[in-house]
């Protein structure tokens, strides 16, 4: 099966390629069976790839098909690498990827007193969803950094496609004005879809810039871009590199890692270049989870964890990363705690749990990072997708204002929604808790302050999701013909909304904190750890300190008990006395209005950046294309039409004036040979 693994590629590949070409004139029937049966048999495949890599116990096999470029030295081979990493990728990235396809068959169909009524581009939307599936697969199973910055790239372009894929749309208006508790705050429109694609594109860009040079430094500096000849390269000068670092020269590992994580910033959504995501939210809701859970922004995590062997030598870069992931996962909460939209609510969330993944990896907790990857693939695509399911059901309403009581009405939805949300507020032995207390346990053993930054952005994120599950699912209706309209999905929608919510209460499973299990006496392996053991070195990484029982013990219960009691805290707020959040909103205004605009980090860009970038493109456009280029083109016209004007004169139909003029011609030419004193010899 290793050798086939190519097929996990080509087979959503072909999906893409028949569901483009053909898929408006075999119906929406076969687009809505070819699209998810290539993604599932693309895991399968996966799957038989995982059972082969955990039967050799973990070592890596390169699958190569041919050589794409040899120039010089430089020899670039289209081979994929079959590791305990990259097939833990594509199983989440296939696996989640199938769900969210046969979701979409359902959700991207209108049915009205039984009638069918899909979306006009239902083909069009299959046929990039399934590229982005292909794009995904290309990027975690390339065994070098150019094939990964191609299906960097390719994923770039299809969220793209995916994000603008209702390019009709216009801003929404409605979003001019949000209030809470009585307060109101001007705050800009949303996006339009085109427009937020093109922002997702334009923001990617920056920092895949900074990839590129990456991947470039990498050449120049090693020679080769095969992971396994540069891992071993740095890997016999480590010592050296992490000392230099260690002594605060800024190394040419440093600056490749730098490099790198720029890319990483831009792809996962880190603080600066995070802007693109909230607004991604444009795109139709399966497009959201698919971006947000199981493919794109984790791009950059797996990046990181591939590259461990260059952030282990680079401790100075690795530290930056923690402070960034840091920082991110802080900053994104305290937007998420006042937003309105359910799915913003949860775009702000999936930035702040990246940045838990990158305080994971930033701290040489690489295992931790990806298990959380993981995890976070299983609850934040439930959530999103029962986002979804209530936006169908309300008539693409999403303000959960306007909710309440919902719960009555769509049970599996509220269900499963329910447990997604916990699972995300890491609530004690759901999946969120095991992987999230394991990061933040790794993250006190190198910082004390970051652990302290990464509990109270647990207590944040716990209080943000289950204000927006009161207020969506419990109480009274807030908009009685909207509630009257709301009703449960079918099985397409609700059946992988089950699965999901199962994978996220219990996929904890494969990270249980074994040492404090073993501690009492309970043996169980920790999964996720033995797994990815034969890929993670930890080459140089820094001496780790390990905490006493009683210590992991208090950490342990200080993260589930905080999720505990910041769910009891929103349930007061928002069930028993409502009146808190109308009282806090008024008495803190100015931060309240702060959070609403989400810290005006858009127009702060707005203003910097991208008017000063219209304002001299419009100068250029005037000053050079439209006064330069166009003067000189439209007078070269102007003069050539005079001349031709003044020529044309000369054509007057009379003979008499021709031969005056082939006369006068004669002489011209006698009287010029005669000055230059030649003559042709006939004259002689």
């Amino acid at each position: 099966m290793t050798n086939l693994i190519w097929l996990v590629i080509a087979l959503p590949l072909a999906g893409a390629l028949f569901n483009g070409i053909f898929g408006r004139r075999v119906g929406y029937q076969v687009v809505a069976k070819v699209a998810p049966t290539t993604v599932f048999l693309a895991f399968l495949v996966g799957l038989g790839g995982a059972f082969e890599t955990y039967a050799r116990h973990g070592e890596a096999q390169l699958v190569t098909l041919w050589t794409w470029a040899e120039i010089g030295e430089l020899n670039i081979p289209i081979s994929f690498l079959v590791d305990p990493l990259s097939m833990t990728m594509v199983l989440v990235v296939t696996g989640v990827g199938f769900l969210i396809h046969i979701y979409a068959t359902d959700y991207m169909v209108h049915h009205h007193h039984g009638e069918v009524h899909p979306d006009r581009d239902f083909a069009r939307f299959f046929a990039f969803l399934n590229l982005f599936i292909a794009s995904m697969l290309v990027l975690v199973l390339g065994d070098n950094y150019l094939m990964m910055f191609i299906g960097w790239e390719l994923v770039g372009a299809c969220s793209y496609l995916l994000i603008g894929f209702w390019h009709d749309r216009p801003d929404d208006p409605q979003a001019a004005i949000e209030v809470e508790g009585g307060e109101s705050v001007e705050v800009a429109p949303l996006l339009s879809p085109a427009a937020s694609g093109m922002k997702a594109f334009v923001v990617n860009r920056i920092g895949d810039v900074g990839f590129a040079l990456g991947v470039f430094l990498i050449w120049t500096t090693f020679g080769t871009l095969q992971f396994d000849q540069l891992f071993s390269r740095i890997a016999s000068s480590a010592e050296m590199y992490r000392e230099s670092a260690l002594h605060g020269d800024f190394t040419v590992i440093s600056a490749i890692a730098l490099l790198l994580f720029i890319g990483a910033m831009g792809k996962s959504a880190q603080f600066l270049l995070y802007v693109w995501l909230p607004d991604a939210m444009a795109g139709p809701t399966p497009v959201s989870a698919l971006i947000h859970a199981a493919t794109m922004v984790t791009a950059g995590v797996y990046m990181i964890v591939r590259s461990n062997v260059i952030y282990a030598s680079a401790p100075n870069v690795s530290f930056f990363v923690a402070v960034v992931g840091a920082f991110t996962s802080f900053f994104a909460a305290t937007i998420a705690l006042v937003q309105v939209d359910l799915k913003r609510v949860l775009a702000y969330s999936t930035v702040s749990q990246l940045g838990y993944m990158f305080m994971a990896v930033g701290v040489g907790a690489y295992t931790a990072g990806i298990f959380h990857l993981v995890t976070h693939a299983f609850f934040k695509a439930c959530l999103f997708l029962a986002a979804g399911s209530v936006m169908h059901a309300l008539g693409d309403v999403i303000d959960i204002r306007r909710m309440g009581g919902l719960r009555k009405k769509m049970p599996h939805t509220a269900m499963t929604f329910y447990l997604g949300g916990l699972a995300l507020a890491g609530f004690p032995l759901t999946a969120g808790f095991f992987s999230k207390d394991e990061i933040l346990a790794k993250a006190f053993e190198y910082s004390p302050l970051l652990w302290g930054i990464g509990i109270v952005t647990a207590g944040m994120t716990a209080f943000y999701t289950f204000r927006a599950i009161f207020l969506a699912f419990e109480g009274e209706p807030r908009d009685q013909e909207l509630y009257d309209h709301a009703h449960e999905n079918r099985l397409a929608v609700t059946g992988p909304l089950w699965i999901l919510a199962v994978l996220a209460i219990f996929g904890g499973l494969l990270g249980l904190p074994a040492p404090v299990l073993h501690e009492l006496g309970i043996d169980v392996p920790h999964v996720m750890e033995n797994w990815l053991h034969p890929i993670i070195q930890e080459v140089g990484h820094h001496e780790e300190h390990h905490p006493s029982l009683t210590t992991e013990l208090i950490l342990l219960a200080s993260s589930g008990g905080l999720a505990v009691i910041s769910i009891l805290v929103a349930y007061y707020f928002y069930m028993i006395n409502r009146s808190i959040p109308q009282t806090l909103a008024r008495s803190t205004r100015p931060l309240f209005a702060l959070l609403v605009n989400k810290y005006y980090i858009d127009e702060l860009y707005n203003t910097v950046f991208v008017e000063p970038a219209l304002t001299l493109s419009n100068t250029m456009s005037r000053g050079i294309d439209q006064t330069l280029i166009d003067g000189i083109v439209d007078g070269s016209a102007y003069g050539i039409a005079e001349l031709g004007k003044y020529l044309s004169q000369l054509q007057s139909g009379f003979i008499s004036r021709y031969a005056l003029a082939t006369f006068i011609g004669v002489l011209f030419l006698v009287g010029y040979f005669f000055l230059l004193g030649q003559f042709p010899n006939w004259i002689n």
